[in-house]
């Protein structure tokens, strides 16, 4: 994933600093996230779920809100309005570059947001939302013992997260008095709504009445014990396959050919974690998996490893070429099952003479059905002729560049 640094001017002409992650390969659709209340574009959430769907081909635009993180202009003279004209300004700053976002994604207050400017983005196609609260005017909760104070003085400087704030009283009155409810029934684009039962910050009553304010097409889905900023990266990984696997419907990706010589396109295995093993597999926009080593070899075992891949590899392709030949055939094969094991082996366990090891895989094929002896004796030759079979007895070259 690569990521470009990038600023634009925002609804008070001062520039907001954004982060646009950019697929490797082709670019396929550009979504648009809102951070959560005086949070940043570079939450741990927002950064999986982008690169997550970057490496889907969905470019992601992230950025701070006006007043908050790395932008420009005063936090004290914003308000949720100006946060949902903000996502406006980004849309069309977007549209300028050719990549007018069909996909906005919104966290806590920024979930509330995107779902009041998706009326007025025409490009937007789906919406998602994150712990998002029904009613912005929750938000006040996080500085309810300062209410009186702001009432009385116009604003207050506020502690939220151990960090100021200086919350005016133009800010509460406008979260307190938005309605959303219309916004949310009118939507016309499809709706993913996201939420963690035990959220201690917007309970998950809010998901509830968002989606059934919503009409169809709308989704819900639970986060299970995930926090409220979805900090835990197990908890952001799941977001983002879930968001990742529900917006390919929606979006209508469609890839461009593969390359010439290269039939099934290009596989693409990116870092997740620094720190273990974990890799993002991608094989074009409808294929995603996990790669990862056990946790004894230091990974989160949250993946196959690169050689559970290669033995599945084999599995599959012998199952398909035993299917293929036996419904050419017209012969009663009800099931097929493969079991593969790999091992390494001292060469001359294989009969070669050498000392060395190699690498020994060891199928067990289970046939089912009314088939003859000699039918399945045949199949278990069919078997070898599986291409991957032959692939690893003939072996391969691999010519590596550095891009």
């Amino acid at each position: 994933m690569a990521t470009e640094r990038i600023t634009f001017a925002g609804h008070s002409g001062d520039l907001l600093a954004a982060r646009l992650d950019m697929p490797e390969g082709p670019h396929l659709a550009t979504a648009l996230f809102a951070h959560c209340f005086t949070c940043s574009k570079d939450i741990a959430a927002a950064r999986r779920i982008s690169g997550r769907l970057a490496m889907m081909g969905i470019a992601v635009l992230r950025f701070d809100f006006t007043g908050l993180g790395h932008s420009g202009g005063e936090f004290a003279n914003t308000s949720f309005t100006t946060n949902a004209r903000d996502l406006e300004f980004a849309a069309t700053y977007l549209a300028g570059r050719d990549m007018a976002p069909s996909l906005l994604i919104g966290h806590s207050l920024g979930g509330a947001a995107v779902l009041r400017a998706a009326g007025k983005i025409d490009s937007v196609r789906a919406v998602v939302t994150i712990g998002a609260p029904f009613d912005p005017g929750h938000v006040t909760h996080n500085f309810s013992d300062a209410l009186e104070q702001i009432a009385s003085d116009g604003q207050a400087e506020v502690d939220l997260g151990g960090r100021p704030f200086t919350i005016s009283q133009e800010f509460v009155q406008d979260v307190t008095s938005e309605r959303l409810e219309p916004a949310i029934a009118g939507l016309k684009r499809a709706l993913l709504v996201m939420h963690a039962p035990r959220d201690s910050v917007v309970d998950i009553s809010n998901a509830t009445r968002i989606f059934t304010t919503a009409k169809h097409p709308k989704s819900f889905v639970t986060l299970d014990d995930a926090d409220h900023l979805i900090s835990r990266p197990r908890d952001a990984e799941y977001a983002a396959e879930v968001i990742a696997a529900w917006a390919g419907r929606y979006l209508h990706l469609r890839p461009p050919a593969p390359p010439p010589g290269a039939p099934e396109g290009v596989i693409r295995v990116s870092e997740a974690d620094q720190s273990g093993f974990l890799q993002d597999v991608q094989s074009g926009p409808d294929h995603h998996m996990l790669a990862d080593e056990p946790k004894a070899y230091g990974g989160s075992n949250r993946g196959m490893s690169p050689y559970g891949f290669l033995a599945a590899g084999l599995g599959a392709c012998t199952s398909m070429t035993i299917r293929m030949y036996a419904r050419r055939k017209g012969w009663p094969l009800d099931h097929v099952s493969v079991d593969v094991r790999h091992d390494k082996v001292h060469a001359q366990d294989a009969s070669s003479g050498s000392t060395d090891k190699i690498d020994t895989f060891r199928r067990r094929i289970t046939l089912e059905g009314d088939l003859t002896e000699d039918q399945r004796a045949k199949l278990l030759q069919i078997a070898d002729k599986c291409p991957v079979h032959r692939t690893l007895e003939r072996g391969a070259t691999v010519v590596t560049e550095l891009a």
